[in-house]
């Protein structure tokens, strides 16, 4: 195994405000690159592993990953395809419906899509005849949006790719963000991107996983390198004011095990923050957001969780139980490596998507099948990683309950899916 060490850093930064880091959220130990599959070819090969070693700034509380690994490896090769769950196409589909309505998007408007993946998104606005850019760093993925009639630029976004989008006449009415805040390292070069992108009355809209949720239900297997910081609404809303932008409306939504879809716009134009930003503000209050100890309790959390799981697999074994997986997902990376996690406990774990299929788990080398293999190997239990698609995949795979097969989730506690 090779890895990078902590003392081959220096002393880390926040890079919301600067200050140096000196507390820790949570240690994961050392891990592979949540979606750097391996071919069988690999196997015999070392792989790198990366600290994931978690860290709260003392004075704006914004929790954080180092950049160990660049954008460009994390995302050169990215397997992820967003369109392979379908409830999150839904959930985009509803979204488009919502927002064309309230924000009174037509012809005449222009939506743009930053990591617009494969366009499981911006299809919606293209049915309405709505004109539509995405911007998807991974080429193989973008290649697939473009298929699908999407246009679509293939490079990082930040201030230069905004100024030169604004130039080609491209300035947005609105931008969309699905979970990419957290990917990018430079934060202040990203939100000014947006502000640059913005026309001046246009609104952006940022989902992400909400810091408060990861905490109050364990949720650490959501950390991987591609995840460079985690966000409370009040830590978006310091980063947003630094870039002249307002957070005028935040959506508490059950996607990603609990997310806030946030409203931009430029902070010198009419909008103002209103009821439903003031709820969450007070919720995170409540819930200790706010102060510093909250965050570092939070490691504790990772370890019962851990030695749940293991005391559960262990338990399975001795009783000549066979395991499968369900989710060749970044969180199950996470979680399996974090945990040490092998095909000693885990013989296979099935993927709808081909891409993943045939390759190996990093770290943990778990061969991907695809789904078709439960019903041939028959499996006692199914551990579903993807907890956050509990119910899409229990939908799916209903099958198993034919031999008894139960399905499982890891996450925050092991609880059998009915």
């Amino acid at each position: 195994m090779t890895s990078v060490t902590e003392a081959q850093q220096t002393a880390p930064a926040c890079r919301l405000c600067a200050a140096t880091l000196t507390h820790t959220f949570v240690d994961l130990g050392v891990s592979p690159l949540a979606n750097s599959y391996l071919e069988a070819s690999d196997l015999d090969e070392p792989e790198m592993f990366y600290p994931l070693h978690v860290r709260v700034c003392a004075s704006c509380l914004l929790v954080q990953l180092p950049e160990l690994a660049s954008p460009e490896e994390i995302f050169g090769e990215y397997a992820y395809f967003s369109s392979y769950s379908a409830s999150w196409v839904e959930h985009a589909r509803r979204y488009v419906e919502f927002v064309t309505e309230r924000f009174r998007l037509d012809a005449a408007s222009q939506v743009i899509e930053v990591a617009s993946n494969d366009g499981y998104l911006l299809q919606f606005f293209v049915t309405k005849g709505i004109p539509a850019l995405g911007v998807e760093p991974a080429g193989e993925v973008a290649a697939v949006a473009r298929e699908r009639g999407i246009s679509t630029v293939t490079e990082f976004f930040g201030e230069q790719l905004a100024d030169r989008l604004v130039r080609e006449g491209h300035a947005a009415d609105l931008v969309v963000g699905n979970n990419v805040l957290a990917h990018a390292p430079a934060s202040h070069d990203f939100v000014e991107g947006l502000r640059r992108l913005l026309k001046p009355g246009g609104v952006v809209t940022l989902e992400f996983p909400h810091l408060l949720r990861l905490i109050e239900d364990s949720q650490f297997d959501t950390i991987y390198h591609e995840h460079f910081s985690y966000f409370s609404l009040f830590a978006v809303e310091r980063l947003f004011d630094l870039h002249g932008l307002v957070v005028f409306d935040v959506e508490e939504l059950p996607t990603h095990g609990g997310s806030l879809r946030i409203f931009g716009a430029h902070a010198d134009r009419s909008r103002r923050p209103g009821d439903r930003v003031a709820q969450v503000h007070a919720r995170e209050r409540l819930a200790g957001l706010h102060d510093l100890e909250t965050y570092l309790r939070f490691s504790e959390l990772a370890r019962v969780a851990k030695r749940d799981l293991l005391a559960f697999l262990v338990d399975a074994k001795r009783r000549g139980k066979s395991v499968a997986a369900y989710g060749a997902a970044a969180k199950g990376v996470t979680l399996l490596n974090y945990c040490g996690v092998g095909t000693d406990f885990v013989d296979y774990v099935v993927d709808r998507n081909p891409h993943k299929q045939g390759r190996f788990l990093p770290g943990v080398r778990i061969p991907i099948r695809p789904p078709e293999h439960v019903a041939e190997t028959k499996p006692d239990l199914l551990l579903v990683l993807p907890w956050n698609l509990a119910d899409e995949i229990a939908e799916q795979m209903a099958h198993v309950r034919e031999w008894g097969c139960q399905l499982v989730v890891p996450i925050p506690t092991i609880a059998y899916i009915d």
